[in-house]
């Protein structure tokens, strides 16, 4: 039996992969022995069972018994290779594309009875199989059935089931790291038994297995213990608590021509206890578009300025930041100094701004990411702010943490609602409260339909609500017209368009510079152009409060939470706002569904739950940062009752101060051990 280490070694630690057989295995991302555990059987190939020509199957996978008679090997281009074989008095071809000649020579000997397995076909009244994934010499008489991998070219299956077979024998006998009571609701399997069970072709349901959700349940308790630590780590840091005067929070929320909902008073709450507390804040604001999560932080600001500390809030967007600026300059008095940074800021204003920065003469820094670089510099930086924090990696949001010292404490917030057993993987290092409630003068989005067919119409209402005071959005799909699909691009929208808003129309793409964009942008946010013609570069971070109305061309080739978060754009305002989905007459099951789910909610929450159970979880919302946790067998779809159990798990061994080092095999092996250093 091998030690624990063993499952973490390199592939080439196993008996008979050379360095040749290594490379195959690294195109498949293969590189250590647990990664080839994870490397899953598709299918059990039953070779044992193996027929003849007359009772083949045509579009089944099926093994044949033949004999190589011939090779044909075409000099044209394109065409395939193809090897005449005779089974019994029968023929068939064995048909190769894209396959190295000496290749086929080596798995396909002339005159030597093999075993071919591989989906049938019959071309030109004959059969053939087509890419044999399947060829083995048949050398002692015996047959066995076969476990089927996804395989790169130079791994024949026969020689990839006796490399599996080898691993599976050596697995290490390791020593349960759960209760009792916890196995018991997997019917006592063991991890060492799982891992076997998982490759043994005798399991039919695979999907409901006792053996697969137990290791479905270990993949995502090691991320969530790792979160959990991650929080514990933060939580140790001692920090001074900031003292701030309530009344004077009070004071300035009077002053507001609104009031708050009471998701924002609980979540001022929230962040205040932080604050208060010895303990650093590592706190995600999650609201939905609109919920006025930009008045909570500036709350947070001021309290934490008032606490004799400076704070830095950091968004993705210059014109994002100018609007932040903006609003800050109203809402505080003038004894508290709000300065903007931005590319746009001259070389001697920022130089000043600077040096004012760092003699603690600023009180608010706004900006982009630039504001984390190393030249800028701080006094007694006391909170942190990003905005729309899913255009930041959770990497980014580790370094940050840190940036102000063990008394700087952390606020970021996202607009993009996520389904919670998301919102446990990617933000599970951290505290998090929701705003769910909107602001009660702000009217709900009319959301309706429209064939492509009747644009002419959605022009005619388009004209009538500017004639009110509002504002378009044009939404189209492309930036420039494309062979391959059939979405109108947004240039040719905006040429189209000129015809009936005369050069009150304006364009925007992300393939703009920045100048040029923020230019156009600028023109529509002080009303000198009525219709903005745009991609999808509007999503995210944009306040427009003129404007009412968004038009979303080919509205079906997009996702439900992409749809909400464009829809977010307009009823910033207290006119009436909509949303008009455009779309061709034939729409899929899926994309019907999807357009009557936006039109019955303005829930952003609700509507990420229902797209992630149409379109799975790997990339619902766009994420492309490292902050996404992939999964090998978990999905928050399928298994959330595993996610809930995971969750409850966590919370006992924080409650009972259980020690990590008991699971430290569990998070060796499933890689969420970065940190485990100085964690254990």
């Amino acid at each position: 039996m091998q030690d624990f280490e063993y499952l973490l070694s390199s592939i080439d630690k196993i008996k008979g992969i050379g360095n040749k057989t290594k490379h195959l295995f690294l195109k498949k991302k293969i590189k250590t022995i647990f990664d080839l555990l994870w490397h899953l059987p598709i299918s059990k190939i039953e070779l044992s069972r193996t027929t003849d020509v007359k009772n083949l199957q045509i579009g089944k996978n099926q093994s044949i018994k033949l004999v190589p008679l011939k090779y044909n090997f075409p000099r044209v281009r394109n065409l395939p290779n193809r090897v005449n074989c005779l089974s019994s008095t029968d023929r068939i071809d064995c048909i190769f594309f894209n396959s190295y000649e000496g290749y086929i020579k080596k798995i396909l000997p002339i005159n030597k009875e093999i075993i071919v397995y591989g989906k049938i076909g019959f071309y030109k009244g004959k059969y053939q199989i087509t890419n044999p994934k399947l060829l083995s010499e048949n050398e002692d008489g015996e047959v066995k059935d076969l476990k089927n991998y996804s395989l790169t070219e130079g791994l024949t299956t026969f020689k990839y089931n006796k490399i599996i077979d080898e691993v599976l024998n050596n697995i290490p006998n390791i020593k349960e790291w759960h209760s009792k009571n916890l196995i018991k609701k997997f019917n006592n399997v063991s991890w060492n038994e799982s891992i076997k069970k998982i490759h043994n072709i005798e399991y039919e349901d695979l999907k409901n297995s006792n053996f697969l959700r137990r290791l479905i349940f270990d993949e995502i308790l090691a991320n969530f213990l790792i979160s959990s630590q991650i929080r514990s780590k933060i939580k140790r840091i001692k920090k001074r608590n900031k003292i701030f005067n309530k009344n004077i929070k009070f004071q300035y929320l009077k002053s507001l021509n609104f009031n708050l909902t009471t998701d924002q008073i609980n979540a001022i709450e929230d962040i205040e206890k932080d604050l208060s507390s010895k303990e650093r804040m590592f706190r995600l604001l999650q609201g939905d578009v609109g919920s006025g999560k930009t008045i909570v932080s500036l709350i947070a600001a001021l309290n934490t300025i008032k606490s004799g500390y400076q704070v830095a809030l950091m968004v993705p967007t210059e014109i994002l930041a100018k609007q932040h600026f903006d609003f800050a300059s109203k809402f505080f008095n003038v004894d508290i100094n709000v300065e903007l940074i931005t590319g746009k800021t001259n070389y001697l204003n920022k130089k000043l701004i600077l040096k004012k920065l760092e003699n603690n003469k600023i009180n608010l820094i706004i900006g982009t990411h630039s504001l984390f670089q190393k030249k800028v510099k701080f006094k007694k930086l006391g909170l942190i702010i990003i905005d729309e924090q899913h255009k930041f990696g959770v990497n980014q949001r580790k370094e940050l943490s840190d940036k102000g010292g063990i008394d700087c404490d952390v606020l970021v917030m996202s607009a993009t609602p996520i389904p919670r057993t998301m919102m446990m993987t990617i933000y599970g290092d951290m505290d998090v409260t929701l705003i769910r409630e909107k602001p009660k003068n702000r009217k709900e989005i009319r959301t309706y339909s429209k064939l492509e067919s009747k644009v002419q119409e959605v022009i005619n209402f388009a004209k009538k609500e500017i004639t009110s005071g509002g504002q378009i959005f044009w939404v189209c799909p492309l930036i420039e017209k494309s062979k391959k699909l059939d979405h109108q691009s947004a240039v040719e929208k905006y040429k189209y368009l000129q015809q009936y808003f005369n050069k009150r129309i304006g364009l925007i793409h992300g393939s703009m510079e920045k100048s040029d964009k923020n230019k156009v942008l600028n023109n529509f946010l002080n009303k000198k152009i009525d219709v903005l013609v745009t991609t999808t570069v509007i999503e995210v971070g944009i306040d427009f409060p003129r404007a009412n109305v968004i038009i979303i061309e080919n509205a079906n080739k997009y996702g439900l939470s992409q749809l909400h978060q464009l829809r977010g754009r307009v009823g910033r305002g207290e006119k009436q706002s909509f949303c008009i989905l455009i779309f061709k007459s034939q729409l899929s099951e899926n994309a019907k569904k999807r357009i009557n789910i936006l039109k019955g909610s303005n829930d952003g929450f609700e509507i990420s739950e229902q797209d992630m159970k149409l379109r799975g979880y790997g990339d619902i919302l766009g994420f492309k940062q490292s902050g996404i946790k992939k999964f090998k067998l978990a999905d928050p779809i399928l298994h959330k009752d595993l996610f809930d159990l995971a969750e409850e798990e966590v919370k006992k061994i924080e409650s009972n101060n259980s020690k990590l080092g008991d699971y430290y095999k569990l998070l060796k092996l499933y890689d969420r051990a970065s940190i485990i250093n100085d964690i254990i």
